[in-house]
């Protein structure tokens, strides 16, 4: 539902470089040396189209795992079980961004996906199955999928207080230090009892299903609830091929310092387990060298090969910027739903409209970018009635007390706005709060300047999804701390996170900009996104995988 302010609910209160061929096309390409760099628009090697794209994934995937057994392993899995009124479990496609990201495997690829059960419908199908991995239901997934039903408690502990918040506002910089975190005993429990213990039973189940078949492993983790299982698996399968993937920023290493000792060595310890850690952007790949030379002695750091040399083991670390399924993207936004959407957000325009589509949290910075429209309402009169604000919100961790504060800032500052510049006839913002995909790309795609001025962010998708689905020419501005920026700079307007007046100026030059402008910018960074979309970023990962065995 739209409102002129937000109403919350109730309930809220070092390796040299080596040459790969790629058995599609039998072209070879230089990895390793890159470590991982991100190609500006005009320096962009030519790359394939989507569909050979597509295939090309498919050959490598069935050559590399010709005598490998892919076992995937994230929080969440592929599929989710709900359970129907009649009591009955329906399946469904999963939620959540790597879900998404990893779909292309899930229709070309036969593996295994182990999945926190995270529904009573995975519960109860999980004990149905006894713990094994069964195929999915669902159409067009060649995967199985094994749930790990872990008790509540365990669970709790691991989720809501080590993973969110500890780590994740450890990673998006977001914990005040003179006051937060503070890390007592529940904390050390939380981290023993439920962090530990989930990543334990991930790793018995990796183990578990590579020993079913004679095939050495090769086991792809995501992500930072799971940061503990490379070091576990390798000391059951110390000749499994091991890729982590990291989908959040990396903080320097005097940042982790806020944590204890065992945590942060114990995290850096098992990712060097690994043969490929991978990261968004070439700042997280600096971090995370600088956190293995300072926290693990005995590290051999190359910074020039971007490589850690580690109790006896070599760990490459490259970026790989995740991407859109540009397809996907456009169909969902093609859609008759997108167009009804459209019709009913149509009469809310203005004659120039500023969009942003986020999760209602501190790290995207929300707040700010109210005061940078404020602010520059302030200083053009001529705007008010003329330029309006859509903001497409979607809950997100309404448990966290952190959260449902920042929350009710936002809709403070709405308020504000609204009832400062406000008519009888126009309102400044106008909210969306609910998380409904394809009314915000309708909303994308009519926008004159979409604003993404997050405090940090490992990628952030709306960034890449905005300029393939506008129709407009729209004017993207672009936090120079999302990992989007490395590769979106060529047509970006930049603001730093905490610079309101820059965002502000930022405004004025975008809702200014004329068109052959507007065009050429949304020109380029539609060609950067449509080559380099998700395909790309599942391909260079198993090109990296290929050469180790090259």
């Amino acid at each position: 539902m739209s409102h002129g302010s937000l109403t919350l609910p109730k309930s809220y209160a070092s390796v040299p470089m080596k040459r790969v061929r790629d058995p599609s096309s039998g072209k070879s390409s230089v990895t390793g040396g890159d470590l991982g760099r991100v190609w500006s628009a005009e320096e962009r090697p030519r790359m394939q189209t989507p569909t050979n794209a597509r295939d090309s994934l498919k050959a490598l995937a069935d050559e590399l795992l010709r005598d490998q057994r892919l076992i995937l392993v994230s929080n969440r899995g592929p599929m989710e079980y709900h359970v129907a009124s009649g009591g009955e479990l329906q399946a469904r496609r999963g939620s959540g961004g790597v879900v998404t990201a990893l779909s292309g495997l899930t229709n070309h690829v036969d593996f295994t996906w182990i999945a926190s059960a995270m529904s009573e419908g995975d519960r109860r199908a999980a004990r149905a199955n006894e713990g094994r991995a069964v195929p999915s239901p669902l159409p067009g997934q060649r995967v199985s999928v094994r749930f790990i039903n872990t008790p509540r408690r365990a669970y709790h502990k691991h989720y809501n207080i080590i993973c969110n918040p500890l780590l994740w506002f450890i990673q998006h910089y977001m914990w005040s230090s003179p006051y937060t975190p503070r890390v007592d005993a529940a904390v050390y429990d939380a981290w023993e009892n439920g962090y530990v213990h989930v990543n334990r039973e991930f790793a018995d189940a990796v183990v578990d299903e590579a020993a079913q078949t004679d095939a050495r492993p090769l086991v792809m983790v995501h992500d930072y609830q799971l940061y503990l299982v490379p070091g576990m698996v390798r000391e059951q399968l110390p000749h499994a091929r091991i890729h982590e993937f990291v989908h959040i920023p990396w903080p320097t290493a005097s940042y982790w310092e806020l944590l204890p000792a065992m945590i942060r060595t114990a995290i850096c310890d098992s990712l060097c387990q690994a043969d490929i850690v991978g990261f968004q952007a070439p700042r997280d790949v600096r971090s995370f060298l600088g956190s293995c030379d300072a926290f693990l002695d005995g590290a051999v750091v190359d910074r020039v090969a971007s490589c850690v040399h580690y109790r006896g083991r070599t760990t490459l670390v490259r970026c790989y910027p995740i991407s859109i399924d540009v397809d996907e993207v456009r169909d969902i936004a093609d859609s008759p739903r997108a167009d009804e959407y459209e019709q009913r957000l149509t009469p809310l325009l203005g004659k120039q409209t500023i969009v942003r589509v986020d999760r209602a949290e501190p790290s995207k910075n929300i707040v700010r970018g109210f005061a940078a429209y404020e602010t520059l309402l302030d200083r053009r009169p001529d705007l008010r009635g003329n330029v309006r604000f859509l903001a497409f919100l979607v809950p997100s961790r309404t448990h966290i007390r952190q959260y449902q504060r920042y929350v009710e800032e936002v809709d403070t500052a709405i308020r504000r706005i609204n009832d400062r510049f406000g008519t009888d006839d126009w309102t400044p913002i106008q909210v969306f709060y609910e998380n409904n995909y394809t009314q915000a790309m309708a909303g994308m795609r009519l926008y004159d300047v979409l604003l993404v001025n997050a405090v940090i962010d490992g990628m952030n998708l709306v960034a890449k999804e905005g300029p393939i689905v506008n129709r407009r020419d729209g004017v993207l501005i672009l936090s120079e701390s999302a990992g989007a920026y490395e590769q979106l700079r060529v047509g970006a307007l930049p603001v730093a996170p905490a610079d309101v007046e820059g965002a502000a100026r930022a405004l004025d030059e975008a809702l200014s900009m004329p068109p052959e402008e507007r065009k050429r910018r949304a020109d380029l960074m539609r060609d950067c996104i449509e080559r380099e979309d998700i395909t790309d970023w599942l391909r260079r990962q198993l090109l990296d995988l290929d050469a180790l065995d090259n």
